[in-house]
């Protein structure tokens, strides 16, 4: 058996709402193209390839609030939530189970989504994205969402968020090369995840567990730069890191990235070994962000499992990563 905790599906009544409030949206054009992202057909007989796959669904970009005002997205996302659980209901043995959208530009409408879509609904957690229509995840604002997922005790998935107007330079005005996605989006984790570290969320909520997607980022590439900063080069020491002082960390700041939750998202063997040494066996698990691929979502499955099955772990390792740890977080 083999679940995927990240990977994306637009409801058809979802979809065709978007196009009633963003027409002209480059979503509406491409998403289609990808016929298992919207078609749920597609997307039975695309696993039906793999054995005994299962997903976890939870919807693609772009956020809710960047789709209406704070009026509105309590209903989209009432749509969405309902959406997806009826796929749930209608294919168990393959959809166990979902990852709740919320309006977040609308923070109480989002705590009652919560609560709903967990107890009414059976979602297995909830999918932020890595800002909210500009601001940062670790805003004092939002820490009731991260409160009610700890009191939950059900994962927060974190997907990272950057268009092309993210220029590359100050002195240009968008992206190019899609820059933006290639590097940008695990810049946005990696920053996101930070930002939640310095905040000090996890020194006040210890069992509060982030999926951070495609790895963690930049994460596990850049352990010595998590261990030593800019400052603490001139006025530190080893294990003096003057911006963790301040920030009134009660650990090393590398200790909470390590408290982190990370999918195998990344469809190759190097980064996905690097990953898997940062993080250890018992916090990856098996992701594939299918089905965006030139494939259909085939060579992102194919080489993610491929990914996984080259680690040099023992064969019971690897099916906490393929099935166990997902059971276990998600509580299924």
């Amino acid at each position: 058996m083999i679940i995927d905790i990240f990977n994306h599906f637009m409801p058809k009544a979802y979809f065709d709402r978007l196009g009633d409030l963003i027409p002209g949206h480059p979503v509406l054009a491409a998403f289609p193209r990808l016929k298992p992202l919207v078609d749920i057909e597609a997307r039975l007989r695309l696993m039906d390839e793999f054995g005994d796959m299962q997903h976890v669904i939870s919807l693609a970009n772009p956020p809710l609030e960047l789709i209406a005002a704070p009026d509105k997205t309590p209903e989209l996302a009432r749509l969405a939530n309902d959406s997806m659980a009826e796929i749930c209901r209608k294919h168990p043995d393959r959809f166990p189970t979902f990852v709740a959208s919320l309006p977040m530009n609308n923070v109480e409408a989002s705590l009652t989504e919560i609560d709903r879509a967990v107890n009414t609904l059976g979602a297995r957690g909830i999918q932020l994205f890595t800002n909210v229509a500009g601001k940062p995840l670790s805003a004092l604002e939002y820490r009731p969402i991260f409160a009610k997922m700890v009191q939950h005790d059900l994962p927060v998935w974190v997907h990272p968020m950057r268009t092309a107007q993210f220029s590359d330079y100050a002195s240009e005005q968008v992206s190019e090369h899609e820059i933006w996605f290639s590097f940008g989006w695990p810049y946005e984790t990696t920053a996101c995840m930070a930002r939640l570290v310095y905040s000090g969320i996890f020194d006040e909520m210890p069992t509060l567990k982030i999926v951070s997607h495609h790895m963690g980022g930049m994460i596990p590439f850049f352990t010595g730069k998590i261990q030593l900063g800019f400052r603490q080069i001139f006025f530190g020491a080893p294990e003096k890191n003057p911006v963790a002082a301040e920030a009134g960390l009660k650990k090393p700041p590398l200790e909470y990235f390590k408290m982190l939750y990370a999918d195998t998202a990344l469809g190759e063997v190097a980064p996905t070994r690097c990953g898997h040494a940062f993080f250890g066996t018992s916090k990856c698990l098996f992701a594939s962000d299918a089905p965006f691929d030139s494939e259909q979502g085939r060579g992102l499955l194919q080489r993610s499992i491929a990914a996984v099955e080259a680690l040099e772990i023992p064969q019971g390792e690897k099916r906490q990563i393929f099935e166990g740890n997902a059971r276990a977080l998600l509580r299924l």
